[in-house]
């Protein structure tokens, strides 16, 4: 059954969509090998990042793609998932600019490879939307088995499924039967 949730709104998608690049409940993530990583980066708009991509890059975009949905299951970062995130801001990032237009950027250091340039990007799009306020919203399935990151457009921000019909359906199966009396 696919996620029937509409994408997250301007910038947070570039982040759900990454960090939807596995679908752990089906069993599936494009980023198991080179080949299957490079065909979903070209697919989802970083084909620079697809095409110079190697073994340790590849390591280095599930590394970050795991911190970030730790970071945004806890809300408050468990230590490790905010280790790995500061180790790539450094790494990635300069300091806060404003542009000639007023506008703020967050600049990725100069030089950097597209993958580099990829971390950079979605680091600086989470930095701006957290201080923007907008990022709560941005939710992990509850599901241990799923874990599929969604936008919570719910007017309470309260939702903690991916979906209803999937994740939800089967957590209330599994207390209903857990409440019923065994069978002899």
């Amino acid at each position: 059954m696919p996620y029937t949730r509409p994408s997250a709104p301007g910038a947070l998608e570039r982040i759900e969509t990454f960090c939807n690049s596995a679908r752990f409940l089906y069993g599936e993530d494009a980023f198991t090998d080179q080949d299957s990583a490079r065909a979903w980066l070209r697919s989802h708009g970083w084909a620079e990042a697809g095409d110079a991509l190697d073994a340790t890059d590849l390591g280095e975009l599930v590394r970050l793609r795991e911190a970030l949905r730790e970071h945004i299951e806890n809300g408050e970062p468990a230590a490790s998932a905010r280790a790995v995130l500061n180790d790539y801001a450094r790494a990635t990032l300069l300091p806060p600019q404003w542009r000639g237009d007023g506008e703020t950027t967050i600049p990725i250091t100069e030089g950097a490879t597209a993958t580099t340039a990829l971390v950079g990007a979605l680091l600086a799009t989470l930095t701006t939307e957290e201080l923007a306020g907008s990022r709560p919203r941005l939710k992990v399935c509850a599901s241990p088995e799923c874990r599929w990151v969604y936008y919570d457009r719910s007017p309470g921000n309260n939702s903690i499924w991916c979906a209803m019909d999937i994740c939800g359906a089967r957590h209330k199966m599994r207390a209903y039967r857990s409440r019923r009396p065994a069978d002899d």
